[in-house]
């Protein structure tokens, strides 16, 4: 749709632009070809934030932050002009490999899933043009961010999923 001239993309009228919306909104939330994030991040055992399976390289724990990390840059560059991202890579991964505190797991949980509500806000917003370049990006615009965001947090669910697979710990229990 963002490839299509201007003129186009403003026939689909009000109608169109509101289910591209909230088409991007379910591909952020997730949950349709893929599990949820609140899903995949349920009842995730005390014991097993900070191990990982053998032959991986990372912990639940920082697999956690680093898709927090990640979309919360992904939104701030979203809606704030003077917003700075971390150092790649080094500022998007935690150095630790467990949870510094025992309410750290479900800060960061929280603080995901705000995050990914306040982007799907930006979104659903009429005011936000979709389509229109990010006046402080080099050709950025708000769909391809939100696109972004849904991809890279898929592409980690993903592995989270397997993790909590080879840990013994999925599904989450009920």
């Amino acid at each position: 749709m963002g490839s299509e001239p201007r003129e186009v993309r403003m026939m689909a009228g009000a109608d169109g632009d509101k289910a591209f919306r909230d088409q991007l909104c379910q591909v952020l939330r997730g949950g349709m070809a893929f599990t949820s994030v609140a899903d995949a991040l349920a009842d995730f055992p005390t014991d097993k934030r900070g191990i990982s399976a053998k032959g991986v390289p990372y912990t639940p724990w920082q697999l956690l932050e680093h898709m927090r990390i990640a979309q919360w840059d992904i939104l701030e560059f979203s809606r704030n002009p003077r917003h700075e991202s971390p150092d790649w890579p080094d500022g998007y991964w935690p150095d630790d490999r467990a949870p510094a505190a025992a309410d750290a797991w479900d800060r960061s949980v929280r603080t995901l899933l705000d995050d990914l509500k306040a982007l799907q806000d930006l979104v659903r917003d009429p005011h936000n043009d979709l389509h229109a370049p990010l006046p402080h990006g080099d050709g950025q615009t708000l769909a391809r961010e939100a696109l972004l965001a849904a991809h890279h947090t898929a592409y980690h669910l993903g592995q989270f999923i397997l993790l909590r697979r080879l840990l013994g710990c999925w599904p989450p229990r009920k």
